[in-house]
């Protein structure tokens, strides 16, 4: 059994986790091993994600996991920002290294100092990277996929001739990439903005997030998408030639996701069955379930995952007869798995099996030459009634509030909404004391704002994870 989400919601969060075979702590405080049900969820968002990524242009590099310790502090405030997560490695080989170096809590300075090299005219921008790769910001208080040690992630870095083509690049990217696996693939609905002053990326010039609300109204950040101004091209001299001959300094971004998003795959659609997954990012899309140990069973079970295989659906046929079958049909249900075909010998002489679907767990009979093809339907059904979900969810637990008093008391169960003119900075940092946060800044119509000193503008105020 599970813990009830309305019973303790970071129990039940860690239940799913262990009994769904996600991830368990790993042997150094603050990691984690993902298992592989777990890390196939992670796949799929990788997959999406990196697909979107090449699209906008960029391309997929690599760099050191070690990174001198002066790189960092080229960057003054980056390294101000990172400081209390860095590792650092002081010996190696047996002796003490001459120069510290730091394992990468992100690489904005290690690209740049390659981007120095390979940008030397006009011609050779916009430069585009992504990289995939592990990095360790050391947690105080890890929470597995939310906030561990290390974790694993994709982050982009460019270079552009001007500050429009950069602020254009990353608006690309927090909107075509990252807001677009969320809502479309993820089918998690996200307020985006921009970050307030006090709660934006170190070394940047703005940052824009993806928020999006937890079953039990805390607000999670999700993706973020920075634009670096000339900061890091002017630590790391990232020059070019334009076409009048005139050295030039560039613009920069960076931009990242991580296994986060797992974690709040898992908060968003999670009920007190287990997961629910969405079709598009589900590791097994339908499973066939043979009720019995039975040859005409055993057939049908073999034809309706010939079918489904045939028309591109990620399918699994459970013929473990010699187990229980309740305790096979909940462990499918702990999975999130969001089509069910069950087969079984009373059904199969009338014809039928019994289809469920994962977030309205509800049977229904449907004839055995349609029910490849209904799965198939229902998986689309199945994505939009998740989306349609948590938006509702989103919608009815997000209130408009006049001041930072109201805030902090609907903050408790949900998202504020208040005038950044009757919030400010003043009005952030008494909501800060409160265990409240500026999630991010918006239009009055929700649309991501030019600058944090656009008129009229919405903060969005919650409790974080």
């Amino acid at each position: 059994m599970l813990t009830a989400q309305a019973a303790d919601f970071p129990r039940w969060y860690q239940d799913v986790l262990a009994k769904a075979t996600l991830a368990e702590t790993g042997p150094v405080r603050g990691t984690m091993v993902i298992r592989p049900y777990g890390y196939a969820i992670w796949e799929r968002i990788q997959a999406e994600m990196d697909q979107r990524i090449k699209a906008a242009g960029a391309e997929n590099v690599y760099f050191p996991l070690l990174i001198p310790e002066s790189h960092l502090r080229r960057e003054a405030e980056h390294v101000e920002g990172f400081s209390p997560e860095l590792a650092v490695v002081t010996e190696a080989g047996g002796q003490r290294l001459e120069e510290p170096v730091v394992i990468r809590p992100t690489s904005e300075t290690v690209f740049g100092e390659y981007m120095a090299r390979w940008v030397q005219s006009y011609r050779d921008l916009p430069l585009r990277l992504n990289q995939w790769a592990n990095v360790v910001r050391w947690e105080l208080r890890p929470r597995l996929f939310l906030r561990t040690s290390e974790f694993l992630w994709q982050e982009g870095h460019t270079a552009h001739a001007s500050s429009a083509d950069a602020a254009a690049f990353a608006r690309r990217i927090h909107a075509d990439v990252y807001r677009a696996v969320l809502e479309e693939v993820l089918a998690i609905p996200v307020l985006a903005g921009l970050k307030t002053d006090a709660e934006r990326f170190a070394g940047a010039t703005a940052t824009l997030t993806c928020e999006g609300m937890m079953r039990d109204g805390k607000a999670l950040q999700l993706a973020t998408s920075h634009e670096l101004g000339q900061n890091f091209a002017r630590a790391f001299d990232i020059t070019y030639t334009d076409a009048h001959g005139s050295a030039e300094l560039c613009w920069t971004t960076s931009w990242g996701s991580s296994t986060r998003m797992v974690g709040g795959l898992i908060m968003v659609h999670g009920d007190d069955a287990g997961l629910r997954l969405p079709p598009q990012v589900a590791p097994v899309q339908v499973v066939v379930v043979a009720v019995k140990d039975a040859p005409a069973v055993a057939e049908a079970v073999e034809r309706l995952r010939r079918e489904l295989v045939a028309d591109g659906t990620r399918v699994r046929a459970d013929d473990r007869t010699g187990v229980g079958l309740g305790r096979r049909l909940t462990d499918w249900e702990l999975k999130g798995v969001p089509v069910r075909l069950e087969v079984g010998p009373r059904d199969l002489a009338e014809g039928v099996v019994s289809l469920v679907r994962r977030d309205r767990r509800e049977r229904e009979p449907v004839g055995l030459d349609g029910a490849a093809a209904a799965a198939t339907e229902a998986l689309g059904d199945v994505q939009r009634a998740l989306y349609e979900d948590a938006a509702g969810l989103l919608a009815r637990r997000t209130v408009d509030v006049d001041d930072v008093d109201a805030a902090i008391d609907v903050a408790r169960d949900g998202f504020a909404r208040l005038p950044w003119a009757s919030c400010g900075a003043e009005g952030e940092r008494r909501l800060n004391a409160a265990g409240v946060s500026i999630r991010c800044l918006t239009t009055d119509d929700g649309a991501v704002p030019d600058d944090v000193d656009a008129p009229d503008l919405v903060a969005i105020a919650g409790r974080a994870y």
